[in-house]
C-alpha cells in the first residue's frame, strides 16, 4: 500500500470520467466496486451531474453493469435537496431538465418571485432572455443556488463549457455570491463524509478533475487521487496549484494499491 493510502478507511469516487465515460464503464470499474465490497471498504460514488434524478442515475449505472446500490450514490441532487430542506420549504425556480425535477417535488415552484433559483445543467436552453430573468429574480431577493460551478466537462466530442460560466456571470451582474452545492464545495464533501460516517483524514477522493475532485477534497481535509481518464489533461494539471497525493492511470489501478 502506498503512503497516500496507508490510513484509508473509505473512498469517495467520482462517476463521470472516472467510473464511466459516456455510456461505457471505464475498464476495471466493476472489479474495483466488487473489490471494495469484498474488503468491506465503504465508498460513495459522487457526481455533479444534474441532468438525472437519483433513480435515473442508479438505473444508468446498473444498465452499464455496475453493481451499485442506491444508497452508495451521493449526487449533487441529493445534496441540494438536503440543503433546501434545511431552509424549510423555500419556493424555487428550477433551471433543470425534466428528469431531476421530481426530486424537488417537496418544494413549491414559483416563476415570478422565488426564494431560491436553483441552477443546474440545461444545455442549449440557456439564452439571454433566461439569464436576464434570473438576474431580475436575484435582484428581487432570491438566493442563487448553484448545483455546481464546474468550468468544463468531458463529452464524447471533447471538453465543453459547463454551468460555472453562467453562475459566475450571474454573480458578477447581481453582486450576490451563489451558494454552491456540489464539488468542490467543502459542504458537499462534509455531507458525503457524514454519510460514510468517517473522518476526513481516513478518506480519499478519486477523480479526473484536478480542481473539483482533488482540490475540493484536500480543502475538506481528505486525500486526493487523480486519474488520467475523462477530463484529465496533462497541460491543465501542470498549471494547477493542486498537487494530488497520488496519480494513477485509471480507477482499475486501485485494486493493486489498496
Amino acid at each position: 500500500m502506498t503512503p497516500a493510502l496507508k490510513n484509508l478507511s473509505g473512498l469517495l469516487i467520482d462517476l463521470d470520467g472516472t467510473v464511466y465515460v459516456g455510456d461505457e464503464p471505464v475498464a476495471g470499474a466493476v472489479e474495483v466496486i466488487d473489490f471494495l465490497r469484498s474488503r468491506n471498504i465503504p465508498f460513495r460514488l459522487t457526481t455533479n451531474t444534474t441532468t438525472r434524478s437519483l433513480s435515473s442515475l442508479h438505473g444508468k449505472l446498473v444498465s452499464m453493469g455496475l453493481p451499485v446500490e442506491p444508497h452508495e450514490i451521493f449526487s449533487v441532487i441529493r445534496a441540494a435537496v438536503a440543503y433546501l430542506r434545511s431552509k424549510g420549504k423555500p419556493s424555487c425556480y428550477l433551471l433543470l431538465t425534466e428528469d431531476p425535477r421530481g426530486d424537488f417535488a417537496d418544494f413549491p415552484q414559483s416563476d415570478e418571485q422565488p426564494e431560491c433559483v436553483v441552477v443546474g445543467d440545461i444545455g442549449k436552453y440557456w439564452d439571454y432572455e433566461l439569464v436576464n430573468r434570473v438576474f431580475r429574480m436575484v435582484l428581487q431577493g432570491a438566493d442563487l443556488v448553484a448545483l455546481h460551478k464546474g468550468r468544463y466537462w468531458q463529452t464524447e466530442s471533447g471538453l465543453q463549457v459547463d454551468i460555472g460560466a453562467f453562475v459566475a456571470g450571474l454573480e458578477y451582474v447581481t453582486g450576490k455570491e451563489a451558494v454552491v452545492i456540489g464539488k468542490p464545495s467543502r459542504s458537499f464533501f462534509q455531507l458525503a463524509l457524514e454519510d460514510l460516517n468517517l473522518p476526513a483524514g481516513q478518506v480519499a477522493m478519486v477523480g479526473d478533475d484536478i480542481a473539483s475532485d482533488v482540490g475540493g477534497a484536500q480543502q475538506a481535509g481528505m486525500h486526493g487521487i487523480l486519474v488520467r481518464s475523462g477530463k484529465y489533461r496533462e497541460e491543465l494539471v501542470a498549471h494547477s496549484p493542486v498537487k494530488p497525493e497520488l496519480t494513477i492511470d485509471s480507477i482499475g489501478d486501485l485494486v493493486g494499491l489498496l
